[in-house]
C-alpha cells in the first residue's frame, strides 16, 4: 500500500522524487521520507507529516541530487514513527555502526516481508543492530551483509532469501550511477527518459510519474532491473528456478501511457472524493462507450469460447469490490439464470472450497493490484478453474495480465480512499457481462437487450438528475455528523447497496455504521435502534416495497429516526421521525447505480461536517497490495 518513486538523470531529481510522492500519497500517508547520494554520502529526510510538509523539510535540509529514492507508508510493521519511515538505511555491522561509520544502502520497500523475523535473528548474530521496528530494515541489511562490490547482484541474492510480496528501489554509496528495483508481488514500473533521454525512473504507478514521463515499462513478478543513466536492463527469476536469466528487450517493452497530470488536479472541488462522485456521470459514460450490442467480445477475442465452457460463476473480490459482486449476484441469476457465489478474497483461498473446472472466475479490482485479489486468483487456478475474467479500472495492472479476459472500466484515475466512481463503473461492467451471459444462454430477447441498452445510455442523465439532490444530502449530513452510530437497511438487489453505504461513512466519518437485510431487523438490530442510531433506507419501487415499509414502521414504532432514499412513486411521505430523499426517476435493474449515488454523498458531507481527512482517512490507504 505504500508508495515508492526513484530517480536517476544529470539533473536535480529531488523535486521529480517529492512531486512522484504527492501523487502516490493515497496509497499511504502515516510517514514519507526521501534519500538521496550527494556528496558521496547518503543524505534522507524523513518526516510523520504529509508530503507537503517533507517537500519543505527537504528544502531547508538542502537535499539535492542526481540519483534517489522516496517513499510514502502505510504502516503494517512498526508505528507511524520517524524511525520507522523509509527509506532505511544500512550502515553494516557493528554496535555502533549507525554512529561511527557511513550509511552504505539505503532502502524504499512496499508490501510485507513474512521471513523478516527469521533473517533479523540471522543478521543480528552476524552484528547489524536494527533501529526500527519494520520488516524493510531487513532487506536494507541483507544487500548490506550480500554486497561485494556489484549491487546487482545483491539484490538478486537478497531477492532469493525473501518470502512475500516486494517492490524494492536500492542504492549503495559505492555506486554513484546505479538504482536497483526488484519486484515480487507488488506493483513496480519504470520510467524511460524524462528531461532528456538518460533519465531513468522507478515508481509504484505510472501516475507518479505523470509530466515526467509517458514511456513506462511495466515490470513483472520477479524482475530485477538495473537503472543507470541512459540505459536499463532486467533480469527476471521463474518461480521455483535458481537463476535470474536476462529479458530481452522486447518482453518488457516501453509502453507509452497517457499522463494522468490533468486527471489529479482538483479542480472547483474540496476534494478528491467529491470529485469522482461528480465524474460518474461521465465514468459511466466512458465505460459503455461503444457498446453498440450485447456481445461477448465486449470481454475479449476469445470470451465467446471461454463462456461456451462454463455453468457457473464465482466472485473474488474485497471491500467496495466485493460489494458490487454481491449486487451482480442477483443479476446473474434473475436475468442470466446462472448459479453465481460470491467470496471475500482474503477468505476464499483460506478454506477448502469445492472447485469446479466450469465456472467463470470473476476478479473485481479498482486498481488490479489488489494482493488478496490475486492471490485468490492464483488459489482458484491452482485449483483447475481457468476460466477467468476480471473487471478492472487499470488496463496494465497485474489481474488484467493475469485473467484471459478483461472488461476494463474508464473511470480514470481515483485518488480518494473511499471509492465511488470506481464502484459505479464496475457495476455498469458487470451489468454488460450479466446481459452477455442470459443472451448466451436464451435468457435474453432482442426487445430486452434494445430495453437493456437504452437503459444502460440512460444511465449518464440520469446521474446527474441524482446529484442534483446534493443539497437535500447535506441536511441529511448535519443531522448523521452529531451521531456515533448508524444503521443502513436494504432488501434484495439494494442490500449490498446498504452495506456500500455503511462503508463509505465508517471509511471517512468514523461514525460505526453497519448495514441489515431489512427483513432481519427484528432477529436482533432492533435492540439497538434509539432516537440517537439514525436508520437509512434504500427504498426502491420493487417487488419488496411492501416489505421494507413495514420494516420501516418497525424502526418508527421504537423511536428511531429513519432517513429514507425513496423511488417517486413509492408513495413514502415525509412525517415527524421520516425523512426523505425521492429519486427523479425509477431504474429498475440498474437502480443500485443510482441508488448509491446519494449514499456517497452522505458520506463525503457528514465526513466534512466533522472535520475529518476525507480523502486520506485514518489508517487506511488505497490499492491494498498487502495480504
Amino acid at each position: 500500500m505504500c508508495g515508492i518513486v526513484g530517480a536517476i538523470g544529470s539533473r536535480n531529481i529531488t523535486p521529480v522524487l517529492v512531486e512522484g510522492l504527492k501523487r502516490l500519497e493515497y496509497r499511504g500517508y502515516d510517514s514519507c521520507g526521501v534519500a538521496v547520494l550527494q556528496d558521496g554520502a547518503l543524505r534522507r529526510s524523513r518526516s510523520t507529516q504529509r508530503v507537503a510538509e517533507l517537500e519543505a523539510q527537504a528544502a531547508s535540509e538542502g537535499i539535492s541530487s542526481t540519483l534517489g529514492i522516496a517513499h510514502t507508508r502505510w504502516a503494517t510493521h512498526g508505528a507511524p514513527a520517524v524511525h520507522n519511515a523509509h527509506p532505511h538505511f544500512s550502515h553494516g555491522p557493528g554496535a555502533d555502526a549507525a554512529t561511527a561509520k557511513p550509511g552504505r544502502v539505503a532502502l524504499v520497500h512496499n508490501g510485507i516481508i513474512e521471513n523478516h523475523e527469521e533473517l533479523r535473528r540471522e543478521l543480528q548474530a552476524k552484528g547489524y543492530v536494527f533501529l526500527s521496528q519494520t520488516d524493510t530494515e531487513v532487506i536494507a541489511h541483507l544487500v548490506d551483509h550480500l554486497y561485494d562490490g556489484d549491487l546487482f547482484a545483491a539484490v538478486k541474492a537478497a531477492s532469493q532469501r525473501l518470502h512475500g510480496a516486494y517492490a524494492i528501489a536500492v542504492f549503495h554509496r559505492d555506486e554513484p550511477q546505479r538504482i536497483i528495483g526488484a519486484r515480487q508481488g507488488s506493483p513496480l514500473v519504470m520510467g524511460v527518459g524524462g528531461a532528456d533521454a538518460s533519465e531513468r525512473f522507478l515508481a509504484s504507478d505510472a501516475m507518479a510519474l505523470a509530466g515526467v514521463t509517458d514511456q513506462i515499462v511495466y515490470l513483472e513478478e520477479g524482475d530485477v532491473v538495473d537503472l543507470q543513466p541512459g540505459r536499463h536492463w532486467i533480469e527476471h527469476i521463474a518461480p521455483g528456478a535458481s537463476e535470474h536469466v536476462r529479458v530481452d528487450a522486447a518482453e518488457r517493452p516501453v509502453r507509452t501511457v497517457t499522463a494522468h497530470s490533468g486527471a489529479v488536479e482538483l479542480g472547483p472541488y474540496r476534494h478528491y472524493m467529491q470529485k469522482e462522485i461528480f465524474e460518474q456521470p461521465r465514468a459511466i459514460a466512458d465505460t459503455l462507450e461503444g457498446v453498440e450490442a450485447i456481445t461477448p467480445t465486449l470481454f475479449g477475442a476469445d470470451a465467446a469460447s471461454v463462456f461456451a465452457q462454463i455453468d457457473r460463476v464465482l466472485i473474488l473480490a474485497c471491500g467496495t469490490s466485493y460489494y458490487s459482486g454481491s449486487t451482480a449476484k442477483y443479476w446473474l441469476e434473475s436475468i442470466a439464470k446462472i448459479p453465481t457465489n460470491v467470496e471475500i478474497a482474503s477468505e476464499y483461498r483460506y478454506r477448502d472450497s469445492v472447485p469446479d473446472a466450469r465456472t467463470l472466475v470473476v476478479t473485481i479490482s479498482q486498481s488490479g493490484e489488489t494482493a488478496d485479489t490475486i492471490a485468490a486468483l492464483k488459489h482458484a487456478r491452482s485449483l483447475g478453474m481457468e476460466q477467468t475474467l476480471t473487471i478492472c479500472n487499470v488496463s496494465t495492472s497485474a489481474m488484467v495480465r493475469e485473467c484471459k479476459l478483461n472488461y476494463v472500466t474508464r473511470a480514470g484515475v481515483e485518488i480518494g480512499v473511499a471509492s465511488t466512481k470506481a464502484f459505479t463503473t464496475q457495476l455498469a461492467g458487470l451489468f454488460l457481462l450479466t446481459l452477455t451471459l442470459a443472451k448466451l444462454r436464451g435468457h435474453l430477447s432482442p426487445e430486452d437487450e434494445a430495453q437493456h441498452l437504452k437503459d444502460l445510455r440512460h444511465l449518464p442523465a440520469a446521474l446527474q438528475a441524482v446529484l442534483a439532490l446534493e443539497p437535500q444530502v447535506v441536511a441529511w449530513a448535519e443531522a448523521f455528523a452529531r451521531k456515533d452510530n448508524a444503521l443502513f437497511l436494504g432488501r434484495g438487489l439494494h442490500y449490498p447497496i446498504g452495506l456500500e453505504g455503511a462503508l463509505k461513512l465508517k471509511e471517512i466519518s468514523y461514525i460505526h455504521a453497519e448495514a441489515y437485510p431489512a427483513g432481519e431487523l427484528k432477529h436482533g438490530p432492533l435492540a439497538l435502534v434509539t432516537a440517537e442510531m439514525p436508520v437509512v433506507v434504500v427504498a426502491p419501487n420493487d417487488v419488496l416495497l411492501e416489505k421494507l415499509k413495514s420494516n420501516m414502521q418497525e424502526v418508527k414504532a421504537r423511536g428511531g429516526e429513519l432517513y429514507v432514499c425513496a423511488d417517486g412513486d413509492t408513495h413514502i411521505q415525509a412525517e415527524a421521525g421520516i425523512h426523505v430523499i425521492r429519486m427523479p426517476e425509477h431504474y429498475g435493474a440498474l437502480s443500485p447505480i443510482l441508488h448509491v449515488v446519494p449514499l456517497q454523498l452522505l458520506a463525503y458531507h457528514t465526513a466534512c461536517a466533522r472535520g475529518t481527512d476525507v480523502d486520506k482517512p485514518r489508517n487506511l490507504a488505497k490499492s491494498v497490495t498487502v495480504e
